[in-house]
């Protein structure tokens, strides 16, 4: 029997769905914006309104802010408790074949990533994220589908960490110009990755299409180091999971991504590249 997929197995995403819509309700009855709650609470709107949709989890230091300016009468403190199992549920319900990465990704110092095939999930929106399930074959249930993309969400929690990791991305041409998800998901994507590229611990290079030396066709791979340990690497093709460990075998997939790094453009070329696939170049 295949495993199951993160977040499937429990009712952490049921929980939290829930709460958001409830944050939504008392966010509408107080007369205030998404944007205006998250000025209140030292969020970003856009979290805010993932937390509303269920797909970020609230952080019970939130909810203790969001009660007061919500004047909730301590209704969102209630489930603080509720919540506090529900995030250290969420930090074991990945499947065995995939638990031991999502636990070092969640507390690297290091993380470096390679894809020819797709925007790395920790760089994806939540629509391209849906758009990469939703054509998933064979077709995953709706439910699925909403509980991956809240999954895959969450893991973006590590750019909120302090401090925060060092990361490095490179990405082949062909992904940034590949509109998974249709023209305005594309457009969205593309912008997100400018953000997260102009992060201080954050840098982005792109492989243009037209280089003559490519030593990585056989696909992704990222390196990832713990903290106080050694590099390891992480592999994925097709579903088939592997964490590699042995030292000359991430000695050769470094040597590897140092290759790329060289032939790829700076991080401020790759930037200023989709820009110009933005149009605003």
């Amino acid at each position: 029997m295949r495993p199951e997929r993160p977040a499937e197995s429990d009712g952490t995403a049921h929980l939290f769905r829930a709460l958001g819509k409830m944050i939504k309700v008392l966010r509408e009855r107080a007369g205030m914006s998404q944007k205006e709650l998250g000025l209140a609470t030292h969020c970003g709107e856009d979290l805010i309104s993932a937390m509303e949709r269920g797909v970020r989890t609230p952080q019970p230091e939130f909810l203790e802010l969001a009660d007061d300016v919500l004047s909730a009468g301590g209704l969102l403190r209630a489930t603080i408790g509720e919540v506090r199992e529900a995030l250290a549920k969420a930090r074991t319900r990945h499947p065995e074949w995939y638990r031991g990465y999502a636990n070092l990704e969640a507390a690297a110092s290091q993380l470096y990533d390679y894809n020819n095939q797709a925007v790395p999930g920790l760089l994806q929106t939540e629509a391209y994220a849906r758009a990469i399930f939703t054509q998933r074959r064979p077709l995953l249930s709706e439910e699925t589908i909403e509980k991956r993309v809240a999954d895959r969400m969450d893991r973006q929690r590590v750019f909120e960490r302090w401090p925060l990791p060092t990361f490095h991305f490179i990405l082949d041409e062909s992904v940034l110009m590949r509109p998974i998800g249709g023209r305005d998901v594309h457009r969205e994507q593309l912008q997100t990755l400018l953000r997260i590229g102009r992060l201080r611990t954050v840098q982005l290079q792109m492989v243009p299409l037209d280089r003559t030396e490519q030593p990585s066709l056989d696909g992704p791979f990222t390196m990832i180091t713990p903290k106080g340990k050694q590099q390891l690497a992480y592999l994925e093709i097709h579903g088939y999971p592997r964490l590699i460990t042995e030292p000359e075998e991430v000695r050769v997939l470094a040597i590897r991504y140092g290759i790329m790094q060289s032939v790829a453009l700076t991080p401020g070329e790759s930037l200023a590249a989709i820009e110009k696939m933005l149009g605003e170049r």
